[in-house]
C-alpha cells in the first residue's frame, strides 16, 4: 500500500511540473504578422517575444487551462485562454487609436495620451515607417506646433513656441534619458549624433515649459527619443538608402545612408544590441551674396560691401581714417589725406564655397548591454554612444564642423517604480574651424590689413586725380590692393587655407578646439504602488557638472578648464477623482546653480474626461519654468571680428582682455561698467549702457486644451500664453578705448569721441537680461481622421510675441517664428496589397529672423514631400521611393543658412517592417 501511494504521489508530481509548449503567431487585423509582441503567462514572469514573422514559442510550467497575456506598443492588450496544446495559436491584436497610446514624459509615468495633463505629441513606429522625409528626424516637422530650422543636410534644430535659434538652448533633447547637447558649442546635436531609425521605439515631445519635472532649460519644450529593448526586439534589421540632392548653388549630388541593427536576448536575464549607421552626401551650399546691412549693396556698387555668405569682407575701415594713419607714418601729407572721403571700404572676401568643402557626413554607433539579475522588471543597462560628423552649424558665425566627435556613456538601474542613471557627455571639435575667420586670415596671409588699406588709399588718390570720378577711383584702388590675392583652388591658396584652419589663434587662424564635457546623474522613485489608495506620488532629482575646455578658442579657459555645477530636486502628486474622470496633478522643483540663487518651479494642472464614452477631455495648466544662462552666456570670450562675444560670469569679466585697433587695452568688465549702448552711438548721442550681468530667465505659462474622439475623427487643440521675466538676451555695447563713460566731464568727452571712431573702440555683444515686458501667445489645432482606409491629418499653428521695442531699442528678442503655419498629411498603408503611400505638405508664413549672424525677412514657403512603398513579406523587405520638396522651389529658414532644394531617394528596409 505504501508503495502504491508513493508511486501515485510521484505521478502527480510529474503531472504538476509538466512543461507545456505553446506555439503560435500574432497578427493584426489585416492578418499581417506583428514582431516584438510580448506573450506572457498571466501573473508570472514567464514569457517570450514574437519574431519578425510574428511567430512565438513559449514553454510554461503550468497545467491547462491557463491564460496568456499578449501586448505590444500601438495595440490593445489581449488575453487568450489556452485549454490544450493541440495546434498552433493565431492571436489577433487590434490597433489602438492614437489617443489611447501610452506616453510617459508628461508625468514621468505611463498614462494614456488622451489623459495627459499638458500638450504632448507622439511620433511612433507607424509614423516613422510612413514618413515621407528622407530621415525620420525630418518627419517630426509634421507634428503640430513643431518648427525645424535646417542648418544643414545632417543637422536640424527642433523648436516649439517661438524664440528659435540654431543652437536652441531653450529646448532639450533626451536620447534614452541622455541630454544630447554639445557641452561647449551649446547646440542640440539633433540626429547628427543620435539614434538610428531602426532602433527608435517612440518619440515624445512636450511643447512649452517643462522645468517642473525636467529642470533648467526645458523651457520651450523637450523631446524624448526612446529606443527598442533587445529583450523585446531581437534579430538583425537593416536599411539602405540612396539618391540625389538638388540645389541651384551646389548642383545635383549623390547621397547614401546605410544602417544596421543587431539585437539578441541570450537568456531571460541578459540581452545586448548594437547599431551602426552612416550617411554621406553634399550639404546645402550657403551662397547668399546679399549685403548683411543693405540688400541692394553689391561688391560692384558698394566699397564697404559685407556679404551674407562672403567672408573676410567684415574687415573694413573708412578711407579718411586710413589717411590719418598714413599721415602719422609720413606716407601722405595732410593735404593729400584731406582728399580721402569718409567712405567705408572693406577687404574683398571669399565665398563660402571657397572655404567650406560642403560635404556632409554622419557616422553613428551605439551598443547596449541589458541585464535582469532576477529575470523580472529590475534591469541594469550600460549604453555607449559614439558619433562623428561633418556638417555646418551657425550662431554668431558659421562653423565648419569637420570630424566632430562625441561620445556618451550611461549606466542605469531601473524597474517599474524607479530609475537611477548617470552618464557623461564628451565632445571633441576635431578639425573644425570658423568660416568667417578663415576668410579673414587667408586674406591676411597674402597681405596684411594695414598694407592692403594703404595701397587702396594710395591708388584711390592716384585714380581720382586722373579721372575725377570717385566710382572709377574705387574700382582702380581695389584692383591695385588685390594684387597678389590668392585664388581658390591654387596650391598657394590651399597652403594658406590649411595653415589658417589648423591654427587656433584667431589673429592668424580659425581652428576651433574643444574637449568639453559634462557629467550628469538623475533618479526618480514612483511611490504609486504604495500610495495608490491616496495618490500617485513621485520624487526625484539630478546633479550636473560642466567642464569647459576649449583651450581659449571659445571660452576664457586658456589657462585650464572651467568647472561649475548645478543640482535640482522635485516631487509630484497626482490624484484621480469623480470616477476617475477628474485628474489633478501638482508638482514642484527646486534647482540651484553654484553661480546663482536657487529657483522653484511649480506646476498645477487639471484634466476632466467628458461623455458617456469618455471620449472628450478638457485640460488646463499653469506652470513656471526657468533656464540658466548657457555655458556661452557665462564664459565665452571670443572676438569674431566685427564685435566680441562676452559671457558675464563674474570670474569671466576680468579674465577676458583684448585691444581696440589702436592698441588700447579693454577688459570684459568694461563692457558692463564702461560702455555706451551701440544704438546711441550710431544715432550720435552716446548714452551709458549700464547693463547687468546675466542671471536666470523665468517663464509663467498658461495653457488650456481640448482632445476628443468622435468615431474616426480625432480633435486636439490648445491655447497658450507665456510671460517672461529677465529674458536672457545679448546687447550690443561700445567700449571706448580711452576715457570713462561715467568719469569726469573731460573723461566722458574723450570716451564719446573714442566711441565714434572705429579705430578707438570695441563693440561687444554682451550677455544680459532685458527689463522689457515680453510675452508670447498662440493657438494650435489639429484634426486627424480615417476615410475609407485613408489617413488624413491637418493642423494649424498661430504664434505671436508681444513687447514694446521702444522700451529697450537695443534689445533683440529673436522670436524667429512664423505667425501662421499649416501642415497636412494624407496616406494609406494598404492602397492595394502590399502597396502604400504618404504625402505631407507644410506652408509657413514669412517671418523676421534676428541673430548675431544677421537679421532679415524669411519669405513664405510651401514644401511637399511624398513617398510610395511596396512590401515584400517573403523577403521581410520594404521598398520605399520618395522625394522631399518635390516642387523644387528652394527655401531657407534662417539668414545665412543654405537654400534647401529637393532630395530624392530610394530605400530598402529589411526586417523592420
Amino acid at each position: 500500500m505504501r508503495t502504491i501511494i508513493l508511486v501515485f504521489m510521484l505521478f502527480v508530481g510529474v503531472i504538476s511540473t509538466a512543461q507545456n509548449v505553446i506555439n503560435g503567431k500574432v497578427v493584426d487585423e489585416f492578418n499581417q504578422p506583428i514582431p516584438g509582441v510580448s506573450v506572457a503567462l498571466k501573473g508570472t514572469t514567464e514569457g517570450t517575444i514574437s519574431d519578425f514573422d510574428g511567430n512565438f514559442s513559449l514553454t510554461v510550467s503550468k497545467a491547462y487551462p491557463f491564460t496568456l497575456e499578449v501586448s505590444s506598443v500601438g495595440f490593445e492588450t489581449g488575453t487568450v485562454v489556452v485549454t490544450s496544446g493541440s495546434g498552433d495559436l493565431t492571436i489577433t491584436l487590434t490597433e489602438i487609436t492614437f489617443l489611447d497610446e501610452l506616453v510617459i514624459s508628461a508625468s514621468r509615468a505611463p498614462e494614456r495620451l488622451f489623459e495627459s495633463p499638458v500638450s504632448i505629441e507622439r511620433f511612433g513606429v507607424k509614423e516613422i515607417k510612413n514618413t515621407a522625409s528622407a530621415d525620420f528626424y525630418g518627419g517630426l516637422e509634421n507634428l503640430k506646433g513643431v518648427d525645424i530650422n535646417t542648418n544643414s543636410l545632417t543637422l536640424k534644430s527642433i523648436n516649439t513656441r517661438g524664440f528659435a535659434t540654431f543652437a536652441n538652448t531653450r529646448f532639450v533633447q533626451l536620447v534614452d534619458g541622455i541630454d544630447n547637447t554639445a557641452p561647449a558649442l551649446n547646440f542640440v546635436l539633433g540626429n547628427l549624433i543620435g539614434m538610428s531609425e531602426l532602433d527608435v521605439q517612440s518619440v515624445e515631445l512636450l511643447p512649452g515649459a517643462s522645468s517642473a519635472l525636467y529642470g533648467a532649460n526645458a523651457f520651450n519644450g523637450i523631446l524624448f527619443m526612446n529606443s527598442k529593448s533587445p529583450f523585446d526586439h531581437q534579430g538583425i534589421s537593416a536599411y539602405a538608402k540612396g539618391g540625389l540632392t538638388s540645389q541651384e548653388a551646389a548642383g545635383d549630388n549623390e547621397f547614401y545612408d546605410y544602417g544596421v541593427r543587431m539585437a539578441h536576448a541570450f537568456s531571460d536575464k541578459f540581452a545586448a544590441k548594437v547599431n551602426l549607421s552612416i550617411l554621406r552626401g553634399t550639404d546645402w551650399l550657403a551662397a547668399d551674396k546679399q549685403d548683411l546691412s543693405n540688400p541692394n549693396s553689391t561688391r560692384e556698387n558698394d566699397p564697404g560691401y559685407n556679404g551674407v555668405n562672403v567672408y573676410g569682407d567684415v574687415v573694413a575701415q573708412t578711407l579718411d581714417r586710413v589717411g590719418a594713419q598714413l599721415v602719422e607714418g609720413g606716407f601722405l601729407t595732410p593735404a593729400q589725406a584731406s582728399l580721402l572721403p569718409n567712405t567705408l571700404v572693406s577687404r574683398t572676401g571669399y565665398n563660402e564655397a571657397d572655404l567650406n568643402g560642403n560635404d556632409a557626413e554622419s557616422l553613428k554607433f551605439d551598443a547596449a548591454l541589458h541585464y535582469r539579475p532576477f529575470a523580472n522588471d529590475l534591469e541594469i543597462i550600460y549604453n555607449g554612444r559614439f558619433g562623428r560628423g561633418t556638417t555646418v552649424t551657425q550662431d554668431a558665425n558659421r562653423t565648419s564642423l569637420r570630424n566632430f566627435f562625441s561620445q556618451q556613456h550611461k549606466l542605469e538601474v531601473k524597474n517599474d517604480n524607479f530609475f537611477v542613471r548617470g552618464y557623461v557627455t564628451a565632445s571633441d571639435a576635431g578639425d573644425s574651424y570658423d568660416i568667417r575667420f578663415t576668410g579673414i586670415n587667408v586674406n591676411r596671409a597674402w597681405k596684411g590689413d594695414n598694407q592692403w588699406f594703404a595701397e587702396y588709399a594710395g591708388a584711390y588718390l592716384t585714380a581720382l586725380g586722373a579721372t575725377g570720378s570717385e566710382e572709377q577711383a574705387h574700382v582702380a584702388a581695389r584692383q591695385v590692393a588685390e594684387t597678389g590675392r590668392l585664388i581658390p583652388g591654387t596650391p598657394e591658396f590651399n597652403t594658406a587655407f590649411d595653415a589658417v584652419t589648423s591654427n587656433p589663434d584667431l589673429t592668424e587662424g580659425s581652428r576651433v578646439k574643444d574637449e568639453s564635457q559634462f557629467r550628469h546623474a538623475d533618479a526618480n522613485y514612483n511611490f504609486s504602488h504604495i500610495t495608490k489608495d491616496f495618490a500617485d506620488i513621485q520624487v526625484g532629482g539630478s546633479v550636473r557638472e560642466y567642464k569647459l575646455n576649449s583651450f581659449g578658442t571659445v571660452f576664457t579657459d586658456a589657462n585650464g578648464p572651467i568647472k561649475y555645477s548645478e543640482f535640482g530636486v522635485y516631487t509630484q502628486v497626482q490624484k484621480k477623482l469623480l470616477d476617475d474622470r477628474l485628474k489633478i496633478t501638482g508638482s514642484v522643483r527646486y534647482d540651484k546653480s553654484q553661480l546663482f540663487d536657487g529657483n522653484f518651479s511649480p506646476r498645477f494642472s487639471v484634466g476632466y474626461t467628458l461623455g458617456a464614452n469618455r471620449n472628450r477631455n478638457l485640460r488646463a495648466s499653469i506652470q513656471t519654468g526657468f533656464r540658466n544662462p548657457t555655458t556661452q552666456d557665462l564664459y565665452i570670450g571670443l572676438d569674431i571680428g566685427a564685435n566680441a562675444l562676452l559671457g558675464s560670469a563674474p570670474d569671466n569679466l576680468d579674465r577676458y582682455v583684448i585691444q581696440d585697433p589702436s592698441g588700447n587695452q579693454i577688459t570684459g568688465r568694461d563692457a558692463y561698467e564702461n560702455s555706451f549702448s551701440a544704438r546711441s552711438v550710431l544715432e550720435g548721442n552716446p548714452t551709458a549702457a549700464n547693463i547687468d550681468i546675466v542671471k536666470p530667465e523665468r517663464i509663467t505659462a498658461y495653457e488650456v486644451g481640448y482632445r476628443a474622439q468622435f468615431g474616426s475623427v480625432i480633435l486636439d487643440g490648445s491655447i497658450y500664453y507665456n510671460q517672461y521675466e529677465d529674458f536672457i538676451a545679448n546687447e550690443n555695447v561700445i567700449v571706448p578705448g580711452v576715457g570713462r563713460v561715467n568719469g569726469t566731464p573731460a573723461e566722458q568727452a574723450a570716451a564719446a569721441t573714442a566711441a565714434a571712431n572705429i579705430q578707438t573702440r570695441k563693440i561687444f555683444t554682451a550677455s544680459t537680461n532685458s527689463d522689457v515686458d515680453i510675452s508670447s501667445y498662440g493657438f494650435i489645432a489639429g484634426v486627424t481622421t480615417e476615410i475609407k482606409g485613408f489617413d488624413l491629418g491637418v493642423n494649424y499653428t498661430f504664434a505671436e510675441q508681444d513687447f514694446d521695442q521702444n522700451e529697450d531699442p537695443d534689445f533683440v528678442s529673436g522670436f524667429n517664428t512664423a505667425k501662421h503655419r499649416v501642415k497636412a498629411t494624407f496616406g494609406k498603408d494598404e492602397l492595394f496589397k502590399n502597396f502604400g503611400f504618404n504625402v505631407s505638405g507644410r506652408w509657413s508664413d514669412e517671418y523676421l529672423w534676428e541673430s548675431d549672424f544677421g537679421t532679415g525677412m524669411i519669405p513664405s514657403f510651401t514644401v511637399v514631400d511624398a513617398q510610395i512603398n511596396y512590401a515584400i513579406p517573403k523577403l521581410k523587405t520594404k521598398l520605399k521611393i520618395g522625394a522631399n520638396n518635390i516642387t523644387g522651389e528652394e527655401y531657407f529658414t534662417a539668414i545665412g543658412s543654405g537654400f534647401i532644394g529637393s532630395q530624392y531617394y530610394v530605400g530598402l528596409i529589411i526586417n523592420n517592417l
